[in-house]
């Protein structure tokens, strides 16, 4: 009888693990970190997670610009707590990038530098209070359009971290609902407040769901892998219909004369939106944008040495 082989098994070739990789996604089953994953597959995962958390970060100074101005300690407080989730958000994102292989730090270089980016919303001014409620309201409510999905995304780290992002999200939306129907309740200078936010931020938020499906690049393939569920021009229509009944009840007009509802499709039709003003915001000359990321910078900068002396402490202890 001959001895066994001492050699070690030979590796599953390529296709093999293609094979299980496609199987796991047609069975609606999700990766998880220490599963085989096509390169293109983790590469888009980075992309996607790192531009999602970067927006959360990034989304933070908006509505901080409000917290010493806000008009009542109820108001400041419940702000901050907002600020705080995104924070929060953003931790969840980086550590579900970092499951990839991904870097926290050299992610965050990349959009100092310029090379990964955010959400195009973020790029606008906060003018008046009314706009903090009119973030809440209209950018948390494309948010939570966009992500509730996310929770059935095709990577494990990812879906779960999106259960607990939406359920804040959906949380912070009626905040914003809240405070804009005080407002709605109030003077005619309130009132006038409101419709002058919603008149600003309206056709930014419609852009959040990026650009029109037919311009698209990744949107097809992400939905082949299962990482995005519906495409962009789904979700923009959803939350459209989502949002007209809701400012019915506000109490304000949403800037679109061509807006109204197509009893033949169930769904409202709406106006073209300016994709120039999108594209040249994205690649960075928004009204915010050289702010936005000098902040940033001047946050790890100025505050390189916490991150030394908490990597120096967990080292220490660690040995």
């Amino acid at each position: 009888m001959s001895a066994p082989s001492l050699d070690r098994p030979t590796a599953p070739d390529e296709k093999a693990l293609q094979d299980q990789f496609d199987a796991t996604l047609a069975a609606d089953h999700r990766i998880e970190p220490r599963d085989w994953m096509p390169e293109g597959y983790r590469k888009t995962l980075i992309r996607q997670v790192a531009q999602h958390a970067h927006s959360e970060i990034i989304g933070m100074q908006p509505e901080g610009d409000w917290l010493l101005a806000a008009p009542s300690l109820r108001r400041k407080a419940v702000l901050l707590a907002k600020v705080q989730d995104e924070a929060g958000h953003g931790l969840y994102l980086y550590s579900a990038a970092e499951t990839l292989g991904a870097d926290r730090a050299d992610l965050t270089d990349k959009l100092i530098e310029g090379t990964q980016k955010y959400s195009s919303i973020f790029n606008y001014p906060t003018l008046t209070y009314a706009d903090v409620g009119v973030i809440g309201w209209l950018v948390d409510g494309a948010a939570i359009c966009n992500q509730v999905p996310l929770c059935r995304s095709s990577y494990g780290p990812y879906a779960r971290a999106m259960i607990r992002v939406c359920k804040e999200e959906s949380f912070h939306q009626r905040q914003g609902y809240e405070l804009l129907m005080t407002m709605m309740r109030g003077t005619d200078e309130q009132r006038a407040m409101v419709q002058d936010a919603v008149d600003r931020w309206w056709w930014p938020s419609l852009m959040m769901f990026g650009p029109p499906d037919d311009d698209s690049p990744n949107t097809a393939q992400s939905m082949a892998w299962g990482i995005k569920r519906h495409t962009n021009d789904e979700l923009r229509q959803r939350f459209v219909d989502m949002s007209v009944p809701q400012a019915e009840v506000l109490g304000v007009t949403l800037p679109d004369p061509e807006l109204c509802y197509d009893a033949a499709t169930g769904h409202h039709r709406f106006g073209q939106l300016d994709w120039d003003e999108f594209k040249r915001v994205i690649a960075g000359d928004g009204p915010m944008n050289a702010v936005r990321i000098a902040r940033r910078r001047a946050a790890r900068d100025d505050n390189a040495w916490v991150v030394e002396a908490a990597t120096a402490y967990a080292e220490k202890h660690g040995a």
